[in-house]
C-alpha cells in the first residue's frame, strides 16, 4: 500500500504548491510593471496645533514630495487602496468589491489612458506627478512594516494619474449607467422627448424633479466602494456689498468621512510662488479646492447629461458590430481580476470589450457601448494645477474655458470684490441636425451620433458679480443660483445639453433664506449654512401628504400622528425629529435616483420598529439616536438629510445607533476684508490624523465640528510659527 501512502503525500504537496501560487502570484505579477521615478527632492513639513500639514518647499516638485509624505503619515492606509486602485489591484486588498473597481479600471482603460494623455502634459505638472510618487515611495521604503499588498511601491508618475483617469468620470455619474448595463437592469435614466419640446424648468419653489428628472448626483460608487446614492455639497459667496465690506467664501462639500474620497487638509507653500490652503483626495500632489492670496473656489456637483449609450447590432458571432453599413471588429482582450479570499488571491479572467464610441458591456439584452464627455482625456492634473497658482480672476477663468475638469459646478471669489459661478462640464457636442432620443439608448450602427469634442466654455451657464450680492449651489439647478432679478434664463441653453432642472431641499431653503437676509455678515451667513429646516415641497410635500392621507388609529396610529407633528426641524429639538429622520432619506434617495416611491406605511412600520426595539420609544432625543463616532468618541450630531447642516448618510451601529459616515465634511471659511490679507477657518469630522487611532488628532476636531465650530487656517508663516510651541517640524528629503 506504499503507493497510496506516496499518493497522498504527493497530493498534499500539490495542494501545498497550489495554495502557494494563489498566495504569491498576484505580486510576483506585478513586479514588472514598477518604475520609480529619479529626482531628489527636499520638504519641510510644519505641523500647527490642529496636526494639519503645512509643507514647504524651494520647488513646487519639493512641496509635492512632502504632500505624499504628510498624508501617508496621517493616512497610509487609504492611500494604499487608492494606489492599488490606479494599478487595477484593489482586488488583491478588497475582495470582490475590489474586483469590481478593477474591472471599471480595465473597461475605462484607466492605464491606457494614463499612458498616452501623461506624457503630452506640460513637464511642470509631470514633475509633480513624478515628486509625489517618490514621496509614497520614500514613505513605504521607510515604513515597511505598514504596506499591505507586496509589490505595490514603487509607483511613479503615470500610476498616480492612472488614477485620475478611473475616478475621473464617475463625478457625474457613470456608474449609474455601468452598474445597471452589468446587471442587465433598466436604466435609471430619463426618457423624454427628442430635443424639441424638451420641458423647461418651473419657478423655484416648484418641484422641477416631477417634471423632468435627469440623472442624479452619485460620487465614485466603484471607486471608493462607498454608498454614494445621497452625495451633495453646498457653497455660498457673498460680495462685499451684501456682506458688510468683507468678501466671503464659504466651502461646505459633503463627502465620505473615510476612503478614496475623503478631504484631507493641508497648506502649501513653494519658492515658486504656490501658495494655497485647501484639501484633496488620497492619491493628489495638490488641493481640490480652497484658496490661494488672491482668490479661492469651492465645488459641488453638477449633473448634465453627459453619458450617452448605444445599443451595437452583433453578427452572428458577436465579435462584430455594424457601423455605417460596415461591420467592424469589437475590441476584446482579456484581463486577470485578482480576487482576495481569506488567505489566497484567486485570478479570475474576464473580457473587455470596446467599440469605436466607447467601453462594451454585453448582458442578456445585447452590446451596449457608453461614450461620455472627458472620455480619453487626462488634462484636468494640469488644470488644477494652474488653478492652484492663479492671481486673477481672467487666468482662473482661462484654465476653466479649456472645459479640462469634465464636470463640477465652480463657485468663486476673490479679493478684489469678484464673486461667480461656473456650472463647468465637458458636456458632449452632440450634432443638432438630427433626431435623436440622447436620453434613451441610441442605436450604435450610425456614426453621426458618435459626438466629437464638448460644448464651447461661452454656452455654460455662468454668473459673475450678480446684482444680488450672493451665489450658492446645492445641487440644484443653475438656473436658480443668485436670486430673482440676477438667475439666468434656462430658454438661452440648448435643451440637448441636458442641464439639471431639478431643486433640493438644501436649495430650496438656502434660496429662501439668502433672498429674505439683509447684510449677509458672519452671522447671518453662519445662520444660514447650519440651517437644518425643511421645506414642505418635493419629496418631502410628497411624503406627508401621503401621511394626510392615512386612515387615523390603527397599528400605526401613534407613529403617523407624532410624524405629522412634526415642526420640519431636523434640530434635534423636537418630539418628533428622531422618527422624521429615519422616514426622511429614503425618500430624498428614491427622489435623487429616480427610483419608485417607497411605501410610506411601510417605512413608517421600520422607523417606528427600530425606535421601540432600541430605546422603548418613538420620541427620543435625536441626538441620542444620531451620533458622531470616532474611537473612544461619542457626540450627538443635529442636521438631517438633505438639511443645510447636511447629515446624510450613516451605519447603523449594533445598538441602534445611526453612526454618521457622511454629510458636512471639510468646511472652509473665506474672507478678504477691506485693507486686509486673506483670513480663513475650517473643520473635519474627525480630525487631521483618519486612521491613526494613536495620534492626538485622530478625534480632536469632533466636538469643534458637533458644536458648529471652526478652527484658525494658519495660511501665512508667521501667523503659524507664532504658536509654535505646540507645532511639530520636520525635514523629509529622499534617499536617492
Amino acid at each position: 500500500m506504499n503507493w497510496l501512502k506516496y499518493g497522498a503525500v504527493a497530493l498534499v504537496g500539490v495542494l501545498v504548491l497550489a495554495v502557494a501560487a494563489l498566495a504569491t502570484w498576484e505580486p510576483f505579477l506585478a513586479r514588472s510593471a514598477a518604475r520609480a521615478p529619479g529626482g531628489t527632492y527636499s520638504a519641510e513639513i510644519v505641523r500647527d496645533e490642529w496636526g494639519v500639514p503645512h509643507i514647504y518647499g524651494k520647488t513646487d516638485a519639493d512641496v509635492a514630495y512632502g504632500v505624499a509624505i504628510a498624508h501617508a503619515e496621517d493616512d497610509f492606509f487609504t492611500l494604499q487602496d487608492v494606489v492599488a486602485m490606479a494599478r487595477g489591484r484593489y482586488g488583491a486588498i478588497a475582495g470582490e468589491d475590489g474586483a469590481k473597481i478593477d474591472f471599471a479600471y480595465h473597461l475605462l482603460d484607466a492605464r491606457g489612458t494614463a499612458e498616452r494623455e501623461y506624457p503630452k502634459l506640460p513637464a511642470d505638472t509631470r514633475a509633480l506627478f513624478e515628486a509625489y510618487a517618490a514621496g509614497l515611495n520614500q514613505y513605504a521604503k521607510d515604513h515597511p512594516a505598514e504596506v499591505k499588498l507586496a509589490n505595490l511601491f514603487p509607483v511613479n508618475g503615470t500610476d498616480v494619474a492612472a488614477g485620475f483617469a478611473l475616478r475621473q468620470p464617475f463625478f457625474f455619474g457613470l456608474d449609474s449607467v455601468i452598474g445597471p448595463l452589468v446587471s442587465g437592469e433598466p436604466l435609471r435614466r430619463e426618457h423624454g422627448p427628442d430635443i424639441p419640446g424638451f420641458p423647461r424648468p418651473p419657478l423655484p419653489g416648484a418641484d422641477p424633479v416631477a417634471a423632468a428628472a435627469p440623472r442624479q448626483a452619485r460620487m465614485l460608487v466603484l471607486p471608493t466602494g462607498e454608498d454614494a446614492e445621497h452625495l451633495g455639497s453646498n457653497a455660498f459667496a457673498v460680495a462685499p456689498q451684501k456682506g458688510g465690506g468683507t468678501t466671503t467664501l464659504v466651502s461646505n462639500s459633503h463627502q465620505p468621512y473615510r476612503g478614496g474620497v475623503a478631504w484631507y487638509e493641508l497648506v502649501v507653500e513653494s519658492g515658486e510662488g504656490w501658495h494655497f490652503a485647501g484639501a484633496n483626495f488620497p492619491g493628489s500632489p495638490y488641493p481640490f479646492l480652497g484658496h490661494n492670496e488672491h482668490l479661492g473656489w469651492t465645488n459641488t456637483v453638477n449633473t448634465p447629461d453627459m453619458i450617452d449609450v448605444y445599443k451595437l447590432e452583433l453578427d452572428d458571432t458577436g465579435t462584430r458590430y455594424r457601423l455605417d453599413g460596415k461591420w467592424r471588429p469589437l475590441e476584446s482582450r482579456t484581463v486577470t481580476l485578482p480576487v482576495k479570499l481569506g488567505p489566497l488571491v484567486l485570478p479570475i479572467r474576464r473580457e473587455v470589450l470596446r467599440s469605436v464610441h466607447g467601453p462594451v458591456i454585453k448582458n442578456k439584452d445585447g452590446a451596449f457601448a457608453i461614450r461620455y464627455g472627458g472620455i480619453g482625456a487626462l488634462q484636468q492634473l494640469d488644470a488644477y494645477y494652474r488653478l492652484n497658482k492663479a492671481k486673477t480672476y481672467a487666468e482662473w477663468q482661462g484654465q476653466l474655458s479649456r472645459l479640462a475638469i469634465p464636470s463640477t459646478n465652480f463657485i468663486y471669489a476673490d479679493k478684489k470684490g469678484t464673486i461667480a459661478f461656473v456650472y463647468n462640464a465637458a458636456i458632449p457636442d452632440r450634432p443638432q441636425n438630427v433626431q435623436a432620443n440622447w436620453r434613451g439608448v441610441l442605436p450604435g450602427n450610425r456614426s453621426d451620433l458618435i459626438w466629437q469634442g464638448h460644448v464651447a466654455f461661452v454656452a455654460l451657464p455662468q454668473i459673475v458679480n450678480p446684482a444680488s450680492g450672493w451665489l450658492y449651489n446645492s445641487n440644484n439647478t443653475p438656473f436658480t443660483a443668485a436670486g430673482e432679478g440676477s438667475d439666468l434664463n434656462p430658454a438661452r441653453f440648448a435643451p440637448a445639453m441636458g442641464i439639471e432642472l431639478k431643486q433640493t431641499n438644501r436649495s430650496r431653503r438656502a434660496y429662501a433664506l439668502l433672498s429674505q437676509a439683509g447684510v449677509l455678515d458672519r452671522a447671518a451667513l453662519t445662520r444660514i449654512k447650519y440651517d437644518t429646516g425643511y421645506a414642505r415641497e418635493g419629496y418631502v410635500a410628497r411624503l406627508f401628504d401621503a401621511l394626510d392621507r392615512m386612515p387615523a388609529g390603527g397599528p400605526l396610529g401613534t407613529a403617523r400622528d407624532l410624524l405629522r407633528s412634526w415642526d420640519f426641524d431636523a434640530d434635534g429639538k423636537g418630539a418628533a425629529d428622531s422618527i422624521a429622520l429615519l422616514m426622511i432619506r429614503d425618500f430624498m434617495a428614491a427622489d435623487y435616483n429616480n427610483k419608485p416611491f417607497p411605501d410610506v406605511a411601510e417605512k413608517l412600520q421600520a422607523a417606528s420598529d427600530h425606535l421601540m426595539t432600541h430605546f422603548g420609544r418613538l420620541d427620543p432625543p435625536m441626538g441620542d439616536l444620531l451620533r458622531l463616532r470616532q474611537g473612544k468618541i461619542d457626540l450627538p450630531m443635529d442636521g438631517g438629510s438633505d438639511t443645510l447642516r447636511a447629515a446624510t448618510t450613516w451605519d447603523v451601529d449594533p445598538d441602534g445607533r445611526l453612526n454618521l459616515k457622511h454629510g458636512d465634511s471639510f468646511i472652509m471659511w473665506i474672507e478678504w476684508a477691506p485693507g486686509a490679507r486673506v483670513v480663513s477657518r475650517s473643520v473635519q469630522p474627525y480630525g487631521a490624523a483618519t486612521t491613526r487611532p494613536r495620534n492626538p488628532h485622530y478625534t480632536d476636531q469632533m466636538k469643534l465640528f458637533v458644536e458648529h465650530g471652526l478652527k484658525p487656517v494658519h495660511f501665512w508663516r508667521d501667523d503659524l510659527l507664532a504658536q509654535a510651541s505646540s507645532t511639530r517640524r520636520t525635514t523629509v528629503t529622499n534617499a536617492r
